[in-house]
């Protein structure tokens, strides 16, 4: 009896070690919290900034006098605004609140780690027949674009603005297939389509895949 108690103390983990551990855990899950908050707000801004850039396409946001004096910090900024890269159009699903721009196909910007992503092979809306395929990352953290498609249904809309045009969709297939790194894309090739992909909901191997229709143009 008494090895077993000898014993039994040996395997006890101190207080102080519990709450090193405990206060560990605690400033790594803060860490978490904290860079994703940064995140999501610098997103904001640059979404921010991108989107006057877009509105504004044929001049810049900031223009320099050359009979004036500009301070360093003032050029920076100019600088900066100018290096921001324009949109050249917007996703937007209304039933869940979802609004995003798209970089052009060939841009460094267009993949799912910065934004939503324009899939090579794509036809933009003003193609007939085309196919306009867009990926996102579902999920949880700041570029989670896609994390409420799971909330979609057949006859849901989508809008695509391109060339200050709104292409209007509705959702009319949603199926699942393996993660495999391809898609096969079940469409009407009669049909001026979108395409949608993303990871599915609490099932890391599969994406869900929603295919819309074009139905009106204004």
């Amino acid at each position: 009896m008494v090895k077993n108690k000898k014993l039994n103390k040996k395997k006890r983990i101190s207080p102080n070690t519990v709450a090193l551990i405990g206060a560990f855990v605690i400033t790594l899950g803060g860490f978490f919290i904290l860079y994703n908050f940064i995140s999501d707000k610098k997103l904001f801004a640059y979404d921010y900034m991108n989107e006057q850039i877009y509105n504004n396409n044929e001049t810049e946001i900031y223009s320099v006098n050359t009979t004036e004096i500009t301070t360093d910090e003032e050029e920076n900024k100019t600088q900066n605004y100018q290096d921001i890269e324009s949109y050249i159009g917007y996703l937007e699903i209304p039933k869940i609140k979802f609004r995003r721009g798209f970089y052009n196909i060939d841009s460094k910007l267009n993949t799912v780690e910065a934004n939503i992503e324009i899939i090579k092979g794509s036809e933009m809306p003003d193609v007939t027949n085309g196919n306009l395929i867009i990926a996102g990352h579902s999920g949880t953290g700041w570029k989670a674009f896609f994390k409420d498609l799971y909330k979609l249904e057949v006859g849901d809309e989508a809008i695509v603005t391109y060339a200050g045009i709104n292409y209007k969709y509705k959702i009319t297939n949603i199926y699942k297939e393996k993660n495999t790194g391809t898609v096969s894309i079940k469409r009407n090739y009669d049909k001026t389509t979108l395409t949608l992909i993303t990871c599915t909901k609490d099932d890391s191997s599969t994406q869900s895949i929603y295919i819309a229709e074009l139905y009106t143009v204004e």
